[in-house]
């Protein structure tokens, strides 16, 4: 016997109010600003929060802090459904379209004029030059590997990213160090300097850092998408349709975490 179509119509209704009262289960770090915090103060927070009312549903979140073994323990063991932030080429996961473009900048305070873009510019030579540093194993942010092959090493000072994990914002020490004069330009990841400049007691100096072609195939700029796991189709075709449909208020989030954007690559 044939269901007939009230059953039909009651038992999609009850699966469709099932969907929508499932939360969005976003991957995220408790301790990284300005991307994620555990209280919701991130940009990355505030996205998650956008694209969860657009499906008509809240968030929830795994907490796990971003270092290696993030996505293993977190979206590819099942644990949570989406992060927010990753590479748009980032071979761990299926990513969504891009939402932002941003680069690698060089960081000085306002006040001692220095105007430095160029990763070939000779005064790199004499200034004291802060970095992240990423691991031990060879694996440092590119600025650092191009200041290397230059052979600018004796005055670069490098800054762990993972850092204290006790204290707010690890990676937000590179950037506090150029505020107090300890080293007079940065080389940092642009969302995390931009933040910090806004919120910093002097005026700082933010901008892309040029002449990096030569350098290849480290790369200074990335386009930035969500990632789902491999084969969940269906959730990163809906997360696409909501950058493309939100991408001015998504643009105007980042805006007011002062992230530095580029236009991103079509694909």
């Amino acid at each position: 016997m044939r269901p007939s179509a009230f059953f039909v119509a009651i038992l999609l209704g009850l699966w469709m109010t099932r969907a929508q009262a499932e939360p969005l289960r976003v991957c995220a770090d408790p301790n990284n600003l300005p991307f994620s915090d555990g209280k919701g103060n991130g940009f990355e927070n505030r996205l998650a929060e956008l694209v969860a009312a657009e499906m008509g549903k809240s968030v929830s979140y795994t907490w796990w802090a971003q270092r290696r073994g993030f996505i293993r323990n977190t979206l590819s063991a099942g644990q949570c459904d989406v992060v927010m932030g990753v590479p748009a080429q980032y071979e761990l996961v299926a990513a969504t379209l891009p939402y932002y473009r941003s680069s690698y900048v060089f960081v000085s305070r306002q006040d001692r004029h220095i105007d430095v873009a160029s990763l070939k510019d000779p005064r790199l030579h004499q200034l004291r030059i802060g970095v992240h540093l990423l691991g031990d194993d060879g694996m440092n942010a590119p600025p650092a590997h191009a200041l290397g092959e230059q052979g600018i090493v004796g005055n670069v000072i490098g800054y762990p990213i993972y850092g204290d994990y006790r204290e707010a914002t690890p990676p937000a020490r590179l950037i506090e160090a150029v505020e107090s004069g300890d080293v007079e330009l940065a080389a940092a990841w642009g969302p995390l300097a931009g933040y910090v400049a806004l919120h910093a007691p002097v005026a700082l100096r933010i901008v892309p850092i040029t002449d990096t072609q030569d350098f290849a195939p480290l790369q200074f700029s990335f386009d930035i998408s969500m990632g789902v796991r491999k084969g969940d189709d269906a959730l990163r075709r809906q997360l696409d349709d909501i950058i493309l449909r939100r991408r001015a208020d998504i643009d105007a989030l980042l805006a007011d975490y002062g992230v530095p954007r580029a236009p991103v690559n079509a694909r």
